[in-house]
């Protein structure tokens, strides 16, 4: 069995709300991450996803502590980075890195792209002169681009191409773990293959190991190890990527495997429609967070917070009516395969 690379235990962020202006004081808090615990082997890739809003992004930046946790333990090779001082931190960031969401944003638009590749491998004080080019151009030529690019500026690429940018700003330092914020949801469906494919071939090369959070299952089915389901903050389902698509347990993990688009026209599959918008994060429903919209809901879920346990190989689902709902409905014909 792999190694654990990372290990999050009972991880909460609030984010203060306050009033006044002279004497502000605290009257409530966003719960956008509200107890996570989970665990990424090393060389896996796990998928997070949810809704927008539910706290994937925030889970991701938490780990990296660009912002930091209310509460709870990250544990990264072993050692708890929630409590590293700033140069010990300073120091794990060469083993941990980020691909953000929007490629038009990330990228200083006054530095070459050259300048932007370049720019943690001097943070780190790891290159310089002549040896720091060839670094550059080798980077650039890994992800796809020609190296004669380096003295371009962000605006002359297309979005896809500052993507690849961005992820071999992320491979200069050679870090074990990627936290892939989002990183093809911005770009052209066509485009989006070529991105997963790079990061594949990029993992099976270095041996990285990825978070990658999405909103689209689609994308994360084929890039993902195993499968984590966030809902207002908490995770409510997590299995392997396989298992999660053939036997989706917790409705709201069913709701959102039903809306991924079937490609075979001659397919039918019922669609799961929920009921109702998602509740505020700063003032979630008591019990289940999901059973305002959960069309299965009793008294119990109104009241009493399910436990996120194993089910049985390592399927862990927060649904106290985990054992009496009715199977996911897959097309007719095609039981056996995933959705997506």
């Amino acid at each position: 069995m792999s190694e654990t690379l990372l290990e999050v235990t009972n991880l909460t962020k609030h984010f203060p709300i306050t009033k006044g202006i002279l004497f502000s004081r605290q009257v409530g808090a966003v719960k956008a991450v509200d107890g996570l615990s989970f665990k990424i082997k090393k060389g896996e890739t796990l998928g997070l996803v949810g809704e927008s809003g539910c706290g994937k992004s925030t889970t991701g930046r938490l780990i990296l502590r660009l912002i930091e946790p209310t509460s709870g333990s990250v544990k990264f090779d072993g050692r708890e980075v929630t409590t590293l001082k700033p140069a010990e931190l300073r120091a794990l960031r060469r083993e941990m890195q980020i691909v953000f969401q929007n490629p038009y944003a990330s990228l200083d638009p006054r530095m070459t792209i050259g300048e932007s590749i370049a720019e943690p491998l001097k943070v780190h004080n790891l290159m310089s002169g002549p040896g720091l080019t060839k670094r550059v151009k080798e980077l650039l030529d890994r992800v796809g681009l020609n190296p004669g690019y380096s003295e371009r500026y962000p605006h002359e690429f297309s979005g896809g191409q500052r993507q690849r940018i961005g992820i071999a700003r992320a491979l200069a330092i050679n870090p074990k773990f990627i936290v892939a914020d989002e990183p093809v949801s911005a770009l052209d469906v066509s485009v989006q293959a070529q991105v997963l494919n790079l990061l594949d071939d990029l993992q099976k090369e270095f041996g990285l190991t990825y978070l990658f959070i999405a909103h689209n299952l689609a994308t994360v089915e084929h890039i993902s190890d195993r499968v984590a389901v966030m809902y207002l903050g908490k995770m409510v389902e997590l299995a392997s990527s396989e298992e999660l698509y053939r036997n989706p347990k917790h409705p709201y993990t069913q709701a959102l495997l039903s809306a991924v688009p079937e490609p075979d026209p001659t397919v039918r599959k019922e669609r799961v429609i929920l009921q109702g918008d998602i509740p505020s994060p700063v003032n979630p429903p008591a019990g289940c967070r999901f059973h305002t919209r959960c069309p299965y809901a009793k008294d119990v879920c109104k009241s009493v917070d399910p436990e996120f346990k194993d089910v049985g190989g390592e399927h862990f689902v927060a649904c106290h009516l985990v054992n009496e709902l009715p199977m996911a409905k897959q097309p007719a014909g095609t039981a056996s395969a995933p959705q997506g």
